[in-house]
């Protein structure tokens, strides 16, 4: 959510930064719009509210003295109506000014390129050297099709397109990278947390996915519940401290979390239809931060390093992105994602994308901090994919494969492999 007084004193501040993004800056207008229209229905409520006061008082003094008061509360009773459909008229208004605000993407950082597309974002590091086949490196789908350990058929007869069965050693390699993961992340400052896969439309909200992007969610059909799958854990991590006012010296939390996420991929339509890229369901490690204001950058340099840590321990070739205003996601005022080379593919596709939301998230959570001078202030709030589990086992399937189909183990994962080097049929 975004504070509408500060729309009206910086219209044109605001206007420029959503272009950025190619914004329809009408929306701009229609939000101010509707918040003068709450302004002045509230203004005559609350005359209309101090009139009847006033009558009120008159009414209670004529009783006392014995005097007929009929007619003025008559008046009172005409404009308690006026009152109740003034009241009547200001919730409508301010149900559709919450409504029209929360869906405003965030302001983008000062140092967010403008741009058109995804071409527009800007590289800003490249890590790793690229390996050199002496033959042709195939993709993902055909060696675990090879192996008989990525069973595809079986995941569509079991649910439908988009789902997969992990077999063998590549469903123990997925559990060996999630453990990988999170103990780094855990030796790095970052407390784990194993959240429900399941939450409220309060949560989604929260962190922006409602109510924009319902399609995108598996909603369970209950009566009574507004319930549903998670798209990713960043949802239960950052809503921990929803509804809060804590003291500062809690800062910063840091969490590492693994779970399960579920998206419907609206939109997706006849993109990755094969493989283990744009599952419905797929696993990830994800890093939240929330942090004091002035601790946000340096914090999402730190969870940028984390995730480009994990690559190069894997010894997976990788660049790293900042996302131009016209890519990047709804709620974040700056994000860098990170993509893995893909031999197969030939080819850099994104695992991670690590974003600073600001206060965007925090005001729509109501996550706040008492600070220096004891007042509740706005956290900032921070999230990234530390990593996408799925597809780091890609990558490590296309870059480890050998000429024969097997596949080797990086070497840091082959202690949670039980000292296994190589995964082969």
């Amino acid at each position: 959510m975004h504070d509408i007084k500060y729309f009206e004193s910086n219209t044109s501040d605001v206007k420029n930064n959503l272009s950025k993004r190619g914004f329809d800056l009408s929306q701009v207008d229609k939000v101010i719009s509707l918040n003068g229209k709450r302004k002045e229905l509230t203004g005559k409520v609350e005359t209309l509210r101090a009139e009847v006061k006033n009558l009120s008082q008159q009414i209670g003094k004529l009783k006392k003295e014995g005097k007929d008061a009929s007619e003025i509360m008559n008046s009172v009773a005409e404009i308690k109506k006026e009152i109740e459909s003034g009241e009547g008229s200001l919730g409508d208004v301010e149900k559709e000014l919450n409504y029209n605000l929360s869906i405003i993407p965030n302001l983008v950082s000062d140092d967010v390129p403008a741009g058109k597309s995804e071409a527009d974002n800007v590289e800003i590091k490249k890590w790793g050297k690229l390996r050199s086949f002496s033959f042709k490196p195939k993709e993902h789908v055909e060696l675990g099709e090879t192996l008989s350990m990525l069973d595809f058929e079986r995941g569509a007869r079991l649910t439908g397109s988009r789902f997969v069965v992990y077999k063998k050693h590549l469903a123990r390699l997925e559990r060996a990278l999630i453990n990988f993961m999170l103990d780094e992340h855990v030796k790095n400052g970052y407390e784990e947390i194993l959240p429900p896969f399941i939450v409220n439309k309060d949560a989604l909200y929260g962190t922006g996915q409602l109510p924009k992007f319902e399609e995108d969610i598996f909603k369970l059909n209950l009566p009574d519940r507004d319930w549903y799958l998670i798209p990713t854990a960043e949802v239960p991590v950052t809503n921990l401290k929803r509804d809060e006012i804590f003291p500062k010296e809690e800062f910063p939390l840091k969490y590492a979390a693994y779970t399960p996420c579920f998206r419907s991929e609206a939109g997706s339509y006849g993109k990755d239809t094969k493989g283990l890229i744009r599952l419905h369901q797929f696993n990830k490690v994800e890093l939240v931060n929330i942090v004091a204001p002035d601790e946000s950058e340096k914090a999402h340099q730190d969870m940028i390093d984390r995730a480009c840590s994990i690559l190069e321990l894997l010894n997976l070739p990788y660049r790293a992105l900042i996302l131009c205003g016209a890519d990047i996601g709804f709620g974040a005022s700056k994000c860098v994602d990170l993509e893995v080379w893909l031999p197969g593919q030939n080819k850099y596709r994104e695992i991670s994308s690590i974003s600073n939301c600001k206060a965007f998230q925090a005001r729509r959570a109501s996550i706040r901090f008492r600070n220096a001078e004891g007042k509740p202030e706005y956290a900032h709030t921070l999230n990234g994919s530390g990593l996408a589990v799925g597809r780091t086992l890609v990558a490590i399937m296309e870059n480890y494969q050998n000429e024969d189909g097997s596949i080797a183990i990086p070497e840091v994962l082959q202690p949670y492999m039980g000292g296994m080097k190589t995964i082969s049929k």
